[in-house]
């Protein structure tokens, strides 16, 4: 999985409309290959993000779960421990 795409689902407060857009733009920029595609292929490149966003947002809207919802800062402070374990010298 792309590290640059965070787990989006069950968190207070939920992903807002921006997270799951950089979500789907990471996702499409990983499988085609391209930062920033050709004047040819924006087109394609575009509506392939705005389509993962939407079935992104539909899949998001439609899971259900019996446990609490995760606190944004608390699961960053165990990423950002993990950086500096992963990454200490």
């Amino acid at each position: 999985m792309c590290r640059n795409i965070r787990t989006l689902y069950n968190f207070d407060p939920p992903a807002s409309e921006e997270e799951v857009d950089a979500a789907a733009l990471q996702y499409v920029r990983k499988i085609s290959g391209f930062t920033r595609p050709s004047q040819a292929n924006a087109e394609a490149f575009e509506r392939a993000v705005e389509e993962v966003a939407a079935a992104s947002s539909r899949l998001l809207s439609q899971l259900v779960t019996t446990a609490p919802a995760k606190d944004r800062e608390r699961e960053a402070e165990k990423a950002r421990a993990r950086s500096a374990q992963r990454y200490a010298a």
